[in-house]
């Protein structure tokens, strides 16, 4: 019998690392160091494995997790495609905006894998400076799927929202979603990607506290201080004319500093 085509010549890890490391998740081409063509149809046809798309098998028959099918997907897919968007974001912790489906990013021209669960579009920024180069799965880095994630979101809140909290979450700089939006080149939402990396800028965090900054100008209220910390004693509040307004997002809370 034939082994499968193996994809490098130095085997990088043994069967078990490379069933760990991608959630029991493997292209054929992977497979070679270990078994053949026929081994794989076996465990197959006997219901012990299962085809994921052509060319990709998981290692057991039961429900797949979100993480396996993420794997499927980027595995299935064109070479040099990424996981991208909210799917992307997500995994470099971006929270509040869990989506079912997955998000991909393939190389502009290459043929668009269509599955259920699946999302993807082309791309032709897909090297070193838009792809993450160690993260796995394989995803853009989190500039990239911030401003993809924006430039694809179903409303105009919803791209204002992802855009807010990406900065307030410390997942990334106002400065780094603006040299990736200089790098994506025309996509929907482009004008309000920008005023909302400014609001970012100017301390905004939230589409609530926005809406709370359009009332302010609305009625020439003074600029407030931002993102502080208010140390309130059992004094009652108002005889010294303090106002502490709170805008609550809905979008997690601050992390950490790295």
């Amino acid at each position: 019998m034939t082994a499968l085509t193996v994809a490098s010549e130095v085997r990088p890890e043994t069967f078990e690392e490379l069933l760990e490391r991608q959630h029991g998740v493997v292209a054929l081409t992977q497979l070679g160091w270990w078994l053949t063509p026929d081994e794989v149809s076996t465990e197959v046809h006997a219901g012990r494995w299962r085809r994921f798309c052509r060319g990709v098998v998981v290692t057991h028959n039961s429900v797949l997790t979100p993480a396996q099918q993420r794997w499927g997907h980027v595995l299935g897919a064109p070479a040099g495609s990424a996981l991208a968007g909210l799917t992307a974001a997500g995994l470099d912790g971006l929270t509040g905006f869990d989506v079912p489906e997955v998000f991909l990013a393939v190389p502009a021209g290459s043929r668009k894998p269509r599955r259920d669960g699946l999302v993807a579009w082309w791309s032709t920024h897909l090297g070193s400076a838009d792809v993450h180069p160690s993260r796995e799965p394989r995803r853009t880095r989190p500039a990239r799927s911030v401003v993809d994630a924006a430039s694809t979101a179903r409303s105009d809140r919803r791209c204002r929202a992802v855009v807010l909290a990406s900065v307030q979450q410390r997942l990334v700089r106002a400065a780094d979603l603006r040299h990736a939006l200089s790098r994506r080149g025309p996509c929907a939402h482009r004008g309000l990607i920008v005023e909302s990396i400014a609001d970012a800028e100017g301390g905004i965090a939230s589409v609530p506290e926005r809406d709370f900054d359009l009332v302010r100008r609305r009625f020439g209220l003074p600029e407030p201080d931002r993102q502080g910390v208010l140390r309130q004693d059992r004094r009652p509040l108002l005889p010294r004319r303090r106002v502490a307004p709170e805008a609550v997002g809905l979008r997690g809370a601050r992390r950490p500093a790295p």
